[in-house]
Order: C-alpha cells, then structure tokens, then sequence
C-alpha cells in the first residue's frame, strides 16, 4: 500500500470547473448555521451587509435538512466558528462522523433561532426573507434581527480545500 502525498481519487486539476478553481482562491469564513429542530450546516458562502436593517446571504443546499428546518421555522442562527472547532465545522458539513448525531458531541445553548455552540460569543439570529437557486445552490436572503458580538480570536477559514486559522 503507497502514502499519496495527495487525494489519488481528486478530479485531475486540467478537469476541475475553472469557477470552482477561482472560488477556492477566495478565503472565506467557516460558520455553522443552525435552526429550531435542531439542524445545521457547515456554510462558507456568506455574506453580512451592514444597513439598517443588517441583512445576510448565503448559499445552502437545498436539500440539506437545515435548509428544510430554516423554511419550517423561518429563522435560524449564524455562528463563526474558531480554529479549535475543525471538527465540528467537519461534523456538520459531513466529512467527519457523528455518532448520536450532530449535536450529541458538543454542548449548545438554546436561542430562538437555534442552537450555538456553548461559548460561543458571537453569533447573529436571522429571520428568512426568501430563497432563490443560484448556481447549483439556494441563495438565502435574511434579515439579522439579533447579533451577539463578543472577542473572537482565531477564526476559522477556508482556502484552497483547506482550514486555515
């Protein structure tokens, strides 16, 4: 059996969509998404515009069960992960196992919007404003009804296939 210093099943590079390829090029922030259910979803496509009000976009999978818990509910809650949470960022996007399920290996605090990691000290309560396909996505268009803003340090972010801190 030989160590591949790379993925020996990865799409050849000549191959990869050339959109996908400029994405991976952009950093972008690692955050959990949940709402009433629970569900939720490891998203890095989001996009926060200050106004008055705030409001949000993101990209999910349509048939993701957070995106049928955030139509159920019409709210959810957005949580910017830190470097120590790689593993739930994995749990959540699906890469890593969840044995018990999503939310049995951590501890979470209950919102109106959704669970958040415990400790967690900054997070945003949204309320759904509508949804679209884009791409081969959901745009989701929300209102930030409620922000927690606390002294985050080593956030979590995603480059070119990998975490980065």
């Amino acid at each position: 059996m030989a160590i591949h210093h790379t993925d020996p099943f990865a799409t050849p590079e000549p191959d990869r969509s050339v959109v996908r390829r400029l994405r991976g090029r952009l950093v972008a922030p690692v955050t959990l998404w949940t709402a009433p259910g629970p569900a939720g979803l490891t998203v890095s496509s989001v996009i926060v515009a200050d106004g008055d009000p705030g409001r949000l976009l993101g990209l999910v999978d349509e048939e993701s069960d957070l995106w049928r818990a955030v139509t159920d509910a019409g709210r959810f809650a957005v949580c910017p992960l830190r470097a120590d949470q790689r593993l739930l960022a994995d749990r959540f996007a699906g890469l890593a196992p969840a044995p018990g399920g999503l939310f049995a290996q951590d501890r979470w605090t209950e919102t109106g919007y959704g669970p958040v990691p415990e400790g967690t000290t900054t997070w945003a309560g949204c309320r759904l404003d509508g949804s679209r396909p884009f791409g081969w996505s959901t745009l989701v268009e929300a209102t930030i009804v409620h922000v927690v803003v606390g002294d985050d340090e080593s956030p979590l972010s995603y480059y070119r296939g990998r975490y980065r801190t």
